[in-house]
């Protein structure tokens, strides 16, 4: 029928069984959402992806043969439109999170979120939106960001007053409705100067951009 919302189509990776079974119950309940694939390591992970190319992928970051950061790259890499990655974890502090952030995930989940947390990440991250928790990025940049060594990358020149602006806020957390009331402008203007800060940065999406912004001291956490 014509008008229909698409599915949502989801691959769960993650080496316990048990936790792949839960997250395919939570989301198999929700219309609009279908779990089309399982992985239980990361290669499988890689493998099935590129197999059924899914809409979206929770995977696991500790997982056997290769990890999820891995994964992570190959899929991003290697899968002709790829699939948004959000991280499935334990601790948000963990290393392993900032190393997926970094590698490409659009966000991070931990794993006792409430299942209404993990469908609603689910279709944030689908509609191609970032799954992103300041506060946490701000710790786990300051704790593991690549320290810089050599001068300002040169797209940090190259931002305007207002993308410098822009950029702080999408660090912040805030949405383009939330930018453009901040600073006072359309939401169409607020949309505009994101998307040249994505294409300055060579970002994929809001997540990398802000790494980006963490990576080359332009945000200094703390």
């Amino acid at each position: 029928m014509s008008g229909e919302t698409p599915v949502v189509r989801v691959v769960v990776a993650d080496d316990e069984e048990m936790v792949r079974t839960a997250l395919r119950a939570i989301l198999g309940a929700e219309e609009g959402i279908e779990v089309v694939g399982e992985a239980a390591t990361g290669a499988e992970a890689v493998s099935v992806v590129r197999a059924l190319r899914p809409d979206v992928v929770l995977m696991d970051v500790r997982m056997p043969e290769i990890d999820g950061i891995r994964a992570t790259e190959q899929i991003l890499a290697t899968v002709e439109d790829p699939p948004r990655i959000v991280v499935v974890t334990t601790f948000e502090n963990d290393a392993y999170v900032y190393d997926a952030l970094h590698a490409g995930a659009a966000g991070f989940l931990l794993k006792r979120s409430a299942a209404e947390e993990l469908v609603q990440a689910v279709r944030l991250v689908a509609c191609g939106d970032s799954l992103l928790y300041p506060a946490a990025v701000r710790t786990l940049a300051g704790r593991h960001a690549r320290r810089r060594e050599t001068p300002a990358p040169a797209w940090v020149a190259r931002l305007t007053g207002r993308e410098a602006d822009v950029l702080r806020l999408m660090a912040a957390g805030l949405t383009n409705a939330e930018i453009a009331g901040r600073l006072a402008v359309g939401p169409a203007t607020a949309k505009t100067h994101v998307a040249a800060i994505l294409a300055k940065t060579g970002a994929r999406d809001r997540t990398q951009a802000v790494i980006a912004a963490y990576e080359s001291g332009f945000i200094t956490p703390g």
